[in-house]
């Protein structure tokens, strides 16, 4: 792709036009932060704020919603009261409880999904393919059959469920790795992940978040702690394999300025729009685990010095994204690899668009904005092309 086509991947702006023509609905937790940046965007944009409907109104059976309304789906996260009904645990720290969790938001999805579909009301998140997302599983799977590149997995798709340690054990001697992730399938925010490694003489060490106490709960903790027993290891893994595990190579990535890299790219109805490079001196580079945001324009150098092209990059992100149509935006992690000249997949977020601060990407229409001003103008030249066609 040339650079004219880059700056050529279409605008996100939009002016206040037809303001009374747009009546929009957020579910989410009215207190957070998503929230806010959302209705921030809504206002810059010149446009009324949406209309809140409350997770804890969801579970509750509560919940209404009108006629013509656009509903957008948020993130249920950040709200212990909400968390508790999902998980059945009462600690929010707590590793466990992530089975539970998916069933439970997956029915409040649905519930809400039938709320606005009986009222004439819109969803502009499908919970079908919510249930794929946040299934790691699954979302491999789906990926792999559209030929976007992910690491290998032994557990793509909703094989046999992995029992415990000595089934990862089994995994990984049966496809020859030595090093691998164990994720919790429902997991986010690096929830439950360990990278594994082994070596000759049986050794084991894995890298986690995760802490488990002298009881044998776990916990999940801003602390990236290593376990360099192979009993501490399978005890971690055990004790998680009832809410079901993700295993998946693990693949060397990139670095930069001497610190491992990935990027999380946002898609917007479809477009590239926003980048972070993610840097980390562990093999979790999540922000909140001591990463710390890189230099976006020396990876983009690193790419091109390598014989990639930055724009083949965005590509292919857009291209995880679109196995997803019916969601209004996505987070991709992309994984540079073998020295920033080859790429994969690692995972695609559905609610991996909180970047506040970040402007968008030049060539993009978004440059002067953040993700949700993104969405909001996306949302907004939706509306107006469906009722141009409906006219």
């Amino acid at each position: 792709m040339s650079d004219s086509a880059e700056v050529d991947r279409g605008a996100t702006t939009a002016g206040p036009q037809g303001n009374s023509a747009l009546r929009l609905a957020l579910i989410g937790n009215p207190e957070n932060r998503r929230v806010t940046l959302f209705q921030d965007a809504l206002s810059r944009a010149g446009r009324p704020p949406a209309r809140v409907v409350a997770w804890h109104e969801i579970l509750s059976g509560r919940a209404e919603f009108r006629p013509g309304e656009l509903v957008r789906l948020d993130s249920p996260g950040e709200n212990p009261a909400v968390d508790a009904a999902l998980r059945g645990v009462a600690d929010p720290v707590r590793a466990e409880g992530t089975a539970l969790w998916y069933e439970r938001f997956l029915a409040a999805a649905r519930f809400a999904a039938d709320r606005v579909n009986d009222c004439g009301a819109r969803l502009l998140d499908d919970p079908d393919e919510l249930a794929v997302l946040f299934d790691k599983r699954r979302c491999h799977a789906m990926l792999s059959d559209a030929g976007v590149p992910v690491p290998f997995s032994p557990t793509s798709g909703v094989a046999a469920p992995v029992r415990g340690w000595a089934d990862v054990r089994q995994l990984m001697a049966a496809a020859g790795m030595r090093r691998v992730f164990v994720k919790l399938a429902h997991g986010s925010s690096a929830s439950g992940v360990l990278a594994v490694e082994t070596a000759s003489g049986g050794r084991v060490q894995a890298t986690t978040s995760v802490e488990r106490d002298e009881r044998g709960r776990l916990f999940n903790s801003l602390r990236v702690r290593r376990y360099t027993t192979e009993a501490e290891v399978a005890a971690i893994v055990d004790a998680l394999a009832p809410d079901n595990l993700h295993v998946e190579r693990w693949l060397p990535k990139a670095s930069l300025h001497g610190r491992s890299a990935d990027l999380r790219i946002v898609v917007v109805g479809g477009r590239a729009t926003h980048a972070v490079v993610r840097t980390g001196r562990s093999p979790m580079t999540n922000l909140h685990l001591g990463g710390a945001r890189g230099d976006l324009a020396a990876a983009r150098l690193a790419i091109e010095s390598a014989g990639a092209r930055w724009s083949e990059v965005l590509t292919l992100c857009e291209r995880a994204a679109a196995c997803f149509p019916g969601f209004s935006r996505v987070g991709v992690d992309l994984l540079p690899v073998i020295g920033w000249r080859r790429f994969a997949i690692g995972e695609v977020n559905a609610f991996g668009d909180l970047l506040p601060g970040l402007n968008g990407l030049p060539g993009t229409g978004a440059e002067h904005g953040d993700a949700y001003d993104a969405q909001v103008a996306a949302i907004v030249r939706r509306s107006g092309n469906e009722r141009s066609h409906a006219a």
